[in-house]
This record gives C-alpha cells, structure tokens and sequence, in this order.
C-alpha cells in the first residue's frame, strides 16, 4: 500500500515538474481550454432539455423527464411535417453548397497560384476575402438591394435576368420558393470563396517547386502540372475538408436563413435551425426545439465519423 502511494506521489512530481519546465507554453494554452468548458462543454447540460418536459420557471433539473417523448412528437406528431421539411431542406442546401461551393475556392486558390505578380495577387486575394468579414445582415441586405426593393424587383441583377428572358417579367425573385437555394448558395459562394481558399492556397504554395520543374522537363503543361503535381500534393488537404465538410452537410446557420426567407418561401428555406429558433424561441417550445436539435448534432456525428472511416480505408489520410 505505501509503495502503491509512493508511485503515486512520483507520477505527481514528474507531471509537476514537466509542466513547471514549460509553464510559458501550458499558460498560452490555458484560454482555449477554459474557452472549450465555459462554450463547448458546459452547455452540454442542456441536452438534457430534449428529455424533459421543460419548465422555464422549474429549471432543467427539477422539469419533468419525459423520455424519448419529445423526439417522438417531433418525428410523429404534430411538428412531423415541419420537421421533415426542414431536415429535407438543410440537408438539399447543404448537398447543393457541397457540389457547387465546395470546388469554386480551390479553383480560386488555383488561379492565386498562377499570378506571377505578386502585388496584384495580393490585391485580388484581399478583394475576395473581403465579404467574409462583413456581417450576414450587411451581405443580404445587399443581396436584396441586388435582386429586390419594394413591391417590384428595382435590382440590377433582376433586371438583368429578365432583360436576356431569365426570368419572366415582372417575377419577385425573393418571393418566389423556387429561387431561394440558388440565391443562398449565390450569396455563400460570394461571401466565403475568397477565405476558404486560403487553406487551399497555403497547401498548393507547399509543394516543391522542383516537382513542376520536373514535369516542364518532360514536357508537360499546364493542365499537366495540376493534375499530376498540384491535385496530389493537395490531396491531404482536400480530403481533411470534404471530411469536414461532410461533417456539417447538416449544419446550416439560421442568421442568413432568417434574414433572406419569408412566408412564401418556407417550402424550400425553412432548415433546422431556423425551425429549431422558430419553434423553440418564438414558440416557446424549448424541449422541442432541443430535441430537434440533438437529433441533427447526432445525424452530423455519424456522417463525420462514417466520412473519415471509408477516407482512412481508401487512402492514407483521415482525421484519426
């Protein structure tokens, strides 16, 4: 027993020891750790509302536990339909920002990469990465300044569209349940092409210089060098991202949701999280909106974990 504590007591002093050795290093890590308790995990609690039947004037602890009831109601029951449809379209506009959004950055990131001058490239890629930093409501509000103002379409793309016949005349582009997906991922292609190439542009300035060389040397051009040179020394990269991305294809944020629809358009751009804020906010249905939300974090948890299951049997790269 007292040798049994005495090893405990030297694990103590070596760990202690360690830290003190390189305290500068555990002091700049200590933010994110408290940050990751106080965000991350502490409200982790209130996963326990999707289980109760929640009392606002009770608390979490003291409403009563109701079980899978609440998941029931909103699978079966009444919200059955609202559910569906949200969960339908998060997951359409998610696969659709996958497709279409998803290799727009890298081609970006590409012709970065091709710029010889690099003031201008410097010019070009602060220009794209400049809605990114703007707030979802500015970026709407110039979105429906663009296409939309008042009881007529007055936007200049409107009138575009239908000046070459896109559109009939007279069509209200943000009123209409057909031209909502296209309009988000139009405007979440602008805002966030230029940031996301950044990851891309890093990855492609890592590889060696003399690989490219090589291929000039055989004979190889341009389209050559991106396809033998470029694509694989990215490769790591791309796939760490589709995993990641995979991992949110369920994960649409509400702000730009909210900001852009309107009754005639919930068909097609009610998701979970606006109906999650709809249902459990404005409703007052916490314990709904809780569960609906808990189902949708799970969905995304399996999808990540099955993304980076088949990512590490066909290749050498995974997050784990």
């Amino acid at each position: 027993m007292k040798l049994s504590t005495k090893k405990q007591d030297y694990k103590v002093i070596r760990y202690a020891k360690i830290i003190l050795s390189d305290w500068r290093l555990y002091a700049l890590v200590l933010p994110i750790i408290l940050w990751y308790i106080v965000y991350a995990y502490k409200p982790m609690g209130g996963l326990l509302i999707a289980f109760k039947n929640f009392q606002p004037n009770l608390g979490v602890m003291d409403s009563d536990f109701v079980g899978l009831s609440n998941f029931i109601t909103l699978m079966q029951g009444a919200y059955a339909e609202q559910f569906w449809s949200a969960f339908r379209n998060t997951f359409l506009i998610s696969l659709y920002g996958l497709i279409f959004g998803f290799p727009i950055p890298i081609i970006a990131a590409l012709l970065f990469s091709e710029i010889g001058n690099a003031t201008f490239r410097r010019v070009m890629q602060t220009i794209t990465y400049l809605p990114h930093f703007l707030s979802e409501v500015t970026i709407t509000g110039l979105v429906l300044t663009l296409v939309y103002n008042g009881e007529v379409n007055t936007g200049v793309i409107a009138h575009f569209l239908m000046s070459i016949g896109a559109i009939p005349e007279g069509t209200q582009i943000i009123q209409q349940a057909a031209f909502f997906r296209p309009l988000y991922q139009i405007t979440g292609i602008w805002k966030e092409t230029g940031y996301s190439s950044i990851v891309y542009f890093a990855a492609i300035m890592s590889i060696s210089p003399t690989l490219y060389e090589a291929l000039k040397v055989d004979g190889g051009n341009k389209f050559q060098e991106i396809r033998f040179v470029t694509f694989p020394g990215m490769a790591p990269t791309l796939v760490i991202m589709i995993i990641l991305r995979i991992g949110n294809i369920l994960s649409v944020g509400y702000e730009r949701i909210i900001l852009l629809y309107n009754g005639n358009t919930y068909s097609t751009a009610d998701v979970i999280s606006s109906f999650v804020y709809r249902i459990g906010l404005e409703q007052g249905n916490q314990s709904l909106g809780s569960a609906a939300d808990m189902f949708n974090a799970l969905i995304g948890f399996a999808l990540v974990m099955g993304a980076n299951y088949i990512s590490r049997q066909v290749s050498e790269t995974s997050l784990w």
